[in-house]
């Protein structure tokens, strides 16, 4: 099923034709359960990787948290959530992994990533794919806070030509435990769609953003959300409204390797559409579906959002968030 953004309730550059200028393209995501192939773009799916390379890994040292769980343990709990027959030995089960592991089991790094995403070209416009390639992978660390991670070995990129992966990994590694289950997600199946997008107010010229703020002064218009950024996951496009924190300016969005300020390449959101950005939620979709669907909830549930280097987006990217 495909996915289908409203039209925005006003043309807010027709209000403001400063902001015509500024129009970005963003591709939302709109990632939902299902069973992708390492041939499909996916959110938490399998990766198109070739088996002779070593798999992407944490070398960092982890803060051990109570109650580790297995990969397995984490997709089981999800697995009976959606049915209503539970036996005995589920109710048991879920009880059991609900305890976790003693933090003494973790072993040395380091340790495997956890695949976040794989978007190949066709599927995901307007991506900076280097000359070269058509296929992009992230994966991260199931272990840390992702977030202000830039230039670390916890979050990474491969850009890769799909055809020239001869023979592709049969079995990826995956970490013997994870230390959050909101780092896991649900393997999903893509409905990519084209948006416009319009800077938030924090990434406007102080005079504009000030009139902005002016017109829609109690948010009734609904310039954050209504307007401007596009709710959930997404690729490109302009940085998510700061939500509890003052805007670092770019300087917080250095490349670690050549200090370009970097551009928004992935946006992880809370949530595909909350109470503020509801007109975001696609036509197609009921009233009552879930708007997490991939259970990830990076940065205590506020918006990650991983930013590229302009320079050289095989540079590690930087983690922000908002």
């Amino acid at each position: 099923m495909t996915r289908t953004t409203p039209p925005r309730p006003l043309d807010v550059a027709s209000v403001f034709p400063e902001l015509a200028a500024l129009a970005r393209t963003a591709t939302r995501l709109h990632p939902r359960p299902g069973a992708p192939t390492v041939h499909e773009s996916s959110v938490g799916g399998p990766l198109l990787w070739p088996a002779g390379e070593p798999w992407a890994s944490c070398s960092q040292e982890h803060d051990a948290p109570f109650g580790l769980k297995t990969p397995a343990e984490v997709r089981t709990p999800r697995r009976l959530y959606g049915r209503d027959d539970w036996t005995a030995e589920d109710r048991a089960e879920v009880s059991r992994i609900a305890c976790g592991h003693d933090a003494s089991m973790l072993p040395g790094g380091p340790h495997p990533l956890i695949p976040v995403a794989q978007f190949y070209a066709p599927d995901v416009p307007g991506l900076p794919f280097p000359e070269g390639t058509d296929l992009l992978q992230v994966l991260w660390c199931p272990f840390i806070d992702v977030e202000d991670q830039g230039g670390s070995d916890a979050v990474q990129l491969r850009w890769r030509r799909a055809g020239e992966v001869a023979e592709v990994l049969a079995a990826a590694p995956e970490p013997l435990y994870v230390g959050a289950d909101e780092l896991v997600p649900v393997p999903c199946v893509l409905h990519a769609e084209q948006v416009v997008e319009y800077p938030a107010e924090h990434d406007l010229d102080p005079a504009l953003a000030g009139r902005i703020g002016s017109w829609d002064e109690d948010g009734d218009r609904g310039y954050r959300g209504a307007l401007s950024v596009a709710p959930g996951w997404k690729a490109g496009g302009w940085a998510a409204p700061f939500t509890f924190r003052d805007s670092g300016g770019p300087d917080e969005l250095r490349c670690a390797r050549c200090s370009a300020v970097g551009e928004p390449l992935l946006t992880v959101g809370a949530a595909e559409w909350d109470a503020e950005s509801v007109s975001w939620r696609p036509v197609e979709e009921a009233h009552d579906a879930s708007t997490t669907p991939t259970e990830v909830s990076a940065g205590l549930g506020y918006t990650l959002q991983l930013y590229a280097c302009p320079a050289d987006p095989r540079h590690p990217p930087v983690t922000v968030t908002q």
